[in-house]
């Protein structure tokens, strides 16, 4: 009787150590960082649920979501997005073996990773047991205490691996299937992949992106479709400006708030309510373009609502908002390698030409200083302005794109000829005919830099000057 009240208490003993100590060590054990396709992640694991199946946890950026497959067992994978490269060895992978091979080098490393984790947390769980097991060992008054340590370190192990082969050994194979971030997130109800529409031999040119491109707060054509209006397209863009120089017929998609995961990739809800479709199936059904134009990033980053923050607070480069500024940097930079893979693989083959955007702020804010605007708070939208320049350019360079990068020098807001619309005017900081103009000489500079080139003529000055935007307008 005595010997078994001993081994019930020595086994009540070891089961509540070992569950203390696997507890604690699932707490503390430190993510494993893992990088593949030019992204860096952390994965680790969840605390127990209750539930036998369900989703793993994934912060991305920051923004805490549910895991798009589902994993078996209670411990689940805990990952974290923390950064994001267009990678040279990645684009050379994609391009020599394609997106699968990129795939695969994601996949096995999440798996691995969380195999690894394992490992550690197995190391931690044994030297959270080590101290309880050897307190109770001095109140019992063991004389091997090794012996009992042993035995309690091997219980920890094989309840602790028991566990995991038991109720999570399917989650490698899971991990294993996942190819892209967009496997373990989900794909946004508008931004799944949408056909190409009728093919469109007779275009030269093709303009993507946002209000930047469209034209926005331009006047509208004789006969604007509703799509054209709610989009904000007018012949004062650039897009139109570049079919007047070189009497192509340029097919311009763009449309005003475009991102591009809805935008550009799929497709977009209006102000009015209407649903615009994606921009670049609309250029791969342009089968004889030449060029691809895009101009994108300022709505990935909500530039407009965060220069109206900027100009409303003391000052705009506090903690909170550059952290934010680098969540969504961080997120536009993975959407962008997508976007640049798509446009890499656009069945035509065209040159792609990436705009960068101009700095719509000189020297003198004497203007914009009703409005809240100072130097100070002015210099660090230019930063955050020359970060998303920087990315745009990265990633055209690493692709073998082209980047044009318009200069509104002398010629932005507070300026006697400004070719940024001011405070008053349909929409702030946004290009006028004049930088719409501008945008297109320093695209047209850019033409012949481009592989394949798409004119062999000689490219025009870069300052528009009045004579020049009768002829191109």
């Amino acid at each position: 009787m005595r010997h078994g009240r001993t081994t019930a208490l020595y086994a009540i003993t070891f089961l509540v150590i070992t569950v203390g100590a696997i507890w604690l060590a699932l707490r503390v054990a430190p993510l494993q960082t893992v990088s593949a396709a030019g992204q860096t992640a952390q994965v680790g694991a969840t605390m127990p649920n209750a539930s036998l199946r369900g989703p793993g946890e994934l912060d991305l950026f920051g923004q805490v979501m549910a895991t798009q497959p589902d994993f078996s067992g209670p411990i689940r994978p805990k990952l974290s997005l923390e950064h994001i490269t267009i990678d040279p060895q990645v684009v050379q992978v994609l391009r020599a073996e394609g997106s699968s091979k990129v795939a695969i080098t994601l996949s096995q490393q999440l798996a691995s990773g969380w195999e690894r984790y394992f490992l550690w947390e197995t190391l931690i769980a044994v030297g959270f047991a080590v101290i309880p097991l050897v307190a109770f060992a001095a109140v019992r008054k063991r004389p091997k205490m090794w012996k009992l340590l042993a035995i309690g370190i091997a219980v920890v192990i094989a309840v602790n691996l028991g566990g995991i082969a038991l109720t999570a050994s399917g989650t490698p194979r899971v991990l294993r299937s996942v190819r892209t971030l967009d496997d373990l997130v989900g794909v946004d109800p508008l931004t799944g992949t949408t056909a190409a529409g009728a093919a469109q031999p007779g275009v030269q040119a093709v303009v993507i992106g946002d209000s930047t491109a469209s034209g926005w707060g331009l006047p509208w054509g004789s006969k604007p479709t509703a799509e054209d209006q709610a989009c904000g397209r007018s012949p004062e863009s650039y897009a139109a400006d570049l079919a007047a120089a070189n009497q192509w017929n340029v097919l311009n998609v763009a449309c005003g708030s475009a991102t591009i995961e809805n935008g550009l990739l799929g497709p977009e809800v209006l102000y009015n309510g209407d649903i615009a479709p994606p921009q670049l199936p609309q250029a791969a059904a342009a089968t004889h373009a030449k060029v691809v134009i895009v101009s994108v990033g300022a709505d990935d980053l909500s530039w407009s609502v965060m220069t109206q923050l900027c100009a409303a607070q003391t000052v705009c480069d506090d903690k909170v908002s550059n952290a934010y500024f680098t969540q969504l940097l961080n997120t536009f930079t993975r959407n962008y390698y997508q976007l640049l893979a798509d446009l890499d693989q656009l069945p035509a083959h065209p040159a792609v030409l990436i705009n960068q955007y101009y700095s719509p702020f000189g020297a003198s804010v004497a203007c914009l200083q009703q409005y809240g605007m100072t130097p100070a708070k002015v210099k660090v939208l230019a930063i955050r302005l020359a970060q998303l320049n920087k990315v745009l350019q990265q990633g055209a360079n690493l692709f073998g794109f082209g980047a044009a990068a318009p200069r509104f020098t002398g010629h932005e807001l507070c300026t006697s000829d400004p070719w940024v619309q001011g405070p008053t005017d349909p929409a702030p900081l946004h290009p006028n005919a004049a930088g719409e103009l501008a945008i297109a000489l320093a695209d047209q500079q850019a033409f012949p830099l481009l592989s394949p080139s798409p004119v062999q003529l000689p490219s025009p000055s870069p300052t528009p000057s009045s004579a020049q935007s009768r002829y191109l307008g």
